[in-house]
């Protein structure tokens, strides 16, 4: 049984959790994604209710950088370009003073491995590698890019009461 209410921040991957893990190429070399709106709006809710969260991808990109942050995700919580994600994990954990079982990450793929093993909850979307399916705490019904994000974070604000929306809030921050 997964105890969504230990649960006091949140951290994920990009390409293959919060996309469906394509990813476009123009000319220049700029790379596009797609994201959904939802899971989106559920960071969003994660921040408005007192929630850190953090981005650790392997992608380089700008635009990861700046769709995070328009999620209301400072800067120095989007860990760019990260080769050994353990490291980035446990930095995020240090700077707000969190223990790994008071967050749940969400991964895909075998460089996510490590995390999903040290988190609280181990998430991943339902169409992770076999190697993330076996080791995850918790296996979204959703794939990646079409909603997995939402669902986890949801599940975890709904057990701890905390799945509120303020129109004033959101207005303010957002």
């Amino acid at each position: 049984m997964v105890d969504f209410k230990k649960i006091k921040a949140f951290a994920f991957d990009v390409d293959g959790v919060m996309t469906d893990g394509g990813i476009l190429c123009d000319l220049e070399g700029e790379l596009f994604r797609t994201f959904d709106a939802k899971d989106g709006f559920a960071i969003r809710m994660a921040i408005m209710n007192g929630y850190p969260v953090a981005v650790i991808t392997g992608g380089r990109s700008g635009s990861i950088r700046a769709r995070f942050q328009t999620s209301g995700i400072p800067a120095e919580n989007v860990y760019l370009g990260s080769r050994d994600k353990i490291v980035d994990f446990q930095d995020f954990c240090r700077r707000f003073g969190l223990s790994p079982d008071e967050v749940m990450y969400f991964g895909d793929d075998l460089p996510d491995l490590d995390v999903i093993r040290a988190a609280g909850i181990g998430a991943c979307p339902c169409d992770a590698a076999e190697e993330v399916l076996a080791e995850s705490d918790y296996i979204s019904p959703r794939p990646g890019g079409k909603g997995c994000i939402r669902d986890g974070f949801e599940k975890v604000m709904k057990a701890q009461g905390r799945w509120n929306f303020s129109v004033g809030e959101y207005k303010k921050r957002f």
